[in-house]
């Protein structure tokens, strides 16, 4: 045996030796970390949502069906008008109004990859009939705080548009029908027909008889004391899973409650910008009811997401799950879209 070679014998030996020293000692205290380059990804398996409605499709737009009806798309700059009904911190109102501007975070030093914006260019894929495709410009243009529960603290889908109308009244809170959009977001103690049982946010369009004006507008519930196990899932499971079923995730800001909201947002801001008249982008012959982008990729979080897991998902240090980063450090767990150009449901933590 050359000395060379007893060398490099002697050294891989070494090198083994190191390796077996450290990697028994750190085996049994590994610690997560946020490690950007080298993020802790997991994909954990779930009890079903209580949602009769659930809709998932994970196979081909072959099946699904998805059209184009030739109404309008949000392709101009898009303004939301928010209106706080209720009783809101402002710790939980910045928290949703990061997530809304960082659709718009494009630089990724402000906001890594996988990022809110990579997720919105998924939904700037879908067009109208000239071509123009979904805007990737979204500002807060306006907000407004009907603290004093101008329509009581339950409301149906025609007292929504009361108050709607009654921030529309008020100034400086404009009324945008070429590019705004409005978004109601109640507050914990306030109930919504059929919120928790049969859904979690919904959107639509005002009535000119009840606002004056014809107004994409979207409506969005904190369920955080009424049905955190059905509108913030994953971060809750349904009590009759007792200590025999998966756990529920860690939120990843730390309001169950909102950040189960953010998700809801982010299906109907989508579905509103691709079909804010009901007569654009969805599957089915139903406009009343139709099967939207956001509806076709519901509970799919990440790669390898179905028959019970919602995808690949990231961790960080202290067990705070996300899919993606937006402005300020933000972490959110945001739903995939339909991607009409993959014919699948697609996000930016892909793995594939």
């Amino acid at each position: 045996m050359s000395s060379f070679v007893m060398y490099g014998t002697l050294l891989n030996l070494f090198l083994l030796f190191i390796v077996l020293q450290f990697g028994s000692n750190n085996g049994s205290k590994t610690e997560q970390t946020l490690d950007l380059q080298n993020p802790n990804f997991f994909n954990p398996k779930l009890p079903p949502r209580t949602l009769s409605s659930n809709k998932k499709f994970e196979g081909s737009s072959d099946l699904v069906n998805l059209r184009y009806h030739m109404g309008p798309v949000l392709s101009s700059p898009i303004n939301i008008y928010l209106i706080w009904y209720g009783k809101w911190a402002p710790s939980q109102q910045l928290l949703i109004k990061d997530f809304l501007l960082s659709v718009s975070t494009f630089n990724h030093r402000a906001a890594p990859s996988p990022s809110v914006a990579e997720w919105w260019s998924t939904v700037s894929l879908y067009t109208d009939q000239t071509g123009a495709n979904i805007s990737r410009s979204v500002l807060i243009a306006g907000e407004y705080s009907d603290r004093k529960y101008s329509q009581g603290t339950h409301l149906n889908r025609l007292s929504i548009q009361d108050v709607i109308a009654e921030a529309v009244k008020s100034k400086p809170f404009t009324v945008d029908h070429k590019k705004g959009i409005y978004l109601v977001l109640t507050s914990v103690d306030v109930t919504m027909q059929d919120f928790c049982r049969a859904v979690c946010g919904f959107h639509y369009f005002t009535f000119a008889s009840k606002v004056g004006y014809t107004l994409p507008y979207a409506w969005v519930g904190n369920s955080g004391k009424q049905c955190p196990e059905v509108c913030a899932y994953p971060f809750a499971v349904p009590g009759y899973m007792g200590g025999n079923g998966p756990g529920a995730l860690k939120s990843p800001n730390g309001d169950i409650g909102v950040d189960g909201m953010i998700s809801v947002i982010g299906h109907e801001l989508a579905e509103l910008s691709s079909n804010p008249l009901v007569n654009a982008w969805y599957a089915g012959e139903d406009p009343v009811a139709p099967t939207e982008i956001g509806d076709l990729c519901e509970g799919l979080y990440g790669t390898g997401g179905g028959g019970g897991y919602m995808g690949q998902v990231m961790k960080d240090r202290d067990g705070r799950t996300y899919n993606l980063n937006g402005r300020r450090g933000r972490k959110f767990l945001v739903q995939w879209i339909w991607s009409p150009i993959l014919k699948a449901c697609a996000g930016p933590n892909a793995m594939d």
